[in-house]
């Protein structure tokens, strides 16, 4: 739940950037790792958060909110949970419930404590060490879950005032849950009421990061009305791109009291550099923000305008989310060249030059649906990529994304963007598109050339 900035006209402060310039190894994690600005799930396959914030500890009885944001296309779902102190306990057995219901709906899930939001400013808000005290006592619900679960220490740790302790509380907070035995990969948020107008996250994130001894930290950012400029949004998470430290949109809306947010930004830019985001929120909004709620009554057949537009608009959930590959029981494709044939008199041949397609239907609903090719190379690098392939049953595609795709009539043609031509030998991309159908979608056979 959000809170109206208390500083007068919520003017940014302008400070001089930090730029962070160290490396970042890649983790050998069980469960998610984070290497070089990107996070990647258990199967080492980058993974892109499309979701929603959902109320879990104020609405325990929801549980059937998991399939339902789930078959509108999300891939992520942040769960509000209490540590006790300003609101009911969630247990071990009910996180444990939650991660549950996360799983059998192909959901990654990404748990935060609610009792800090405002700490300094929000009465009965608690520290982050003491959040770190309820994840510990309830880690046997989250140990073994690491390819399922990122730990969101707290939200919002700070409101408006004493915020300059920060970056110091949350290496502490973090390094705890280190020596605590808790491996998973951890989500950290900004203060400021999350909006961290006073780049106290921004220009302290790599002091953070450094801080965690397995280097799977990422930090997430509220936007609300502080970025209600296109100019705002971009700066603050280019920042984070340009110095290779992951980042999150963790909360935001398209509207809220302290101002209006520009949500088209925020989805196109997440978008267009893989940045993952998760709205606020499902349903149960109060406080004078109801207009929040992306389903009226927990209902997912009375989407809200809010709930239409992160679902079903540009850039939004349905068009743009990929389920985390370790739901599908498969490891990605090979990254490493294979060996070179040889020939009978046993001098080595090079290896062909080629690609290959293969087309996935990722979702589908009453009339419509969304597909996705994946590209790989062959025995050797390639620098272009073009496939091609015919619908049978009258398909259109109507929006596109990582490719440029064209067509005559039912014969269909995409080729590579400026940013993914290049494939080393065995190395795949992808790209999606949303798709119309009427009476049968059956999958088509796609052809791949390669220059």
């Amino acid at each position: 739940m959000k809170k109206l900035l208390s500083v007068a006209g919520a003017a940014l402060l302008t400070v001089l950037a930090a730029v962070f310039a160290f490396g970042q190894p890649a983790h050998a994690a069980a469960g998610f790792s984070v290497a070089n600005g990107r996070l990647y799930d258990a199967n080492g396959t980058e993974f892109v958060m499309r979701g929603v914030n959902h109320a879990h500890t104020w609405y325990p009885q929801q549980t059937t909110s998991f399939a339902n944001v789930k078959a509108l296309g999300a891939n992520t779902v942040r769960v509000v949970l209490a540590s006790g102190d300003r609101w009911a306990k969630n247990s071990a057995a009910d996180v444990a419930n939650v991660i549950s219901l996360c799983r059998a709906n192909r959901l990654i899930c990404v748990l935060e404590v609610h009792d800090t939001t405002g700490y300094g400013e929000q009465s009965g808000a608690i520290t982050l060490d003491r959040a770190v005290d309820y994840w510990l006592s309830i880690a046997s619900a989250l140990q073994g879950q690491e390819k399922y679960v990122i730990v969101n220490i707290g939200n919002e740790p700070y409101g408006n005032q004493g915020y300059g302790t920060w970056a110091t509380d949350t290496a502490n907070a973090v390094k705890r849950l280190r020596a605590g035995g808790l491996t998973h990969t951890i989500m950290v948020d900004a203060p400021n009421w999350g909006q961290d107008w006073s780049f106290t996250m921004r220009d302290n994130a790599g002091t953070v990061f450094a801080a965690d001894p397995q280097k799977n930290t990422v930090f997430s950012i509220h936007m609300y009305g502080v970025f209600d400029t296109a100019a705002e949004i971009t700066d603050y998470l280019g920042r984070f791109r340009t110095a290779g430290l992951p980042i999150v949109v963790g909360e935001f809306g398209f509207n809220h009291s302290d101002g209006n947010p520009d949500e088209d930004t925020i989805l196109a830019y997440s978008q267009a550099n893989g940045i993952g985001y998760l709205g606020w929120s499902w349903s149960g909004n109060g406080g004078g923000v109801e207009y929040l709620d992306m389903a009226t009554n927990f209902d997912p057949n009375q989407l809200t305008s809010w709930g239409q537009r992160i679902f079903n608009g540009a850039n939004g959930i349905r068009a743009t989310a990929r389920e985390a590959s370790v739901f599908a029981g498969t490891s990605p494709s090979p990254t490493t060249s294979p060996s070179p044939t040889t020939s009978p008199s046993g001098g080595p041949t090079p290896p062909p030059a080629g690609c290959t397609a293969s087309y996935t239907i990722v979702n589908s609903w009453q009339g419509g649906f969304q597909g996705e090719v994946k590209v790989t190379a062959g025995a050797a690098a390639i620098t272009g990529w073009t496939t091609r392939w015919t619908f049978a049953n009258g398909q259109t595609v109507s929006q596109s994304w990582n490719a440029a795709v064209s067509n005559s009539g039912s014969a269909y043609t995409a080729r590579n963007v400026d940013w993914n031509g290049r494939l080393g030998a065995g190395a795949s991309t992808s790209f999606g598109f949303i798709g119309s159908w009427n009476g049968a979608n059956a999958i088509p056979a796609v052809t791949c050339t390669a220059s």
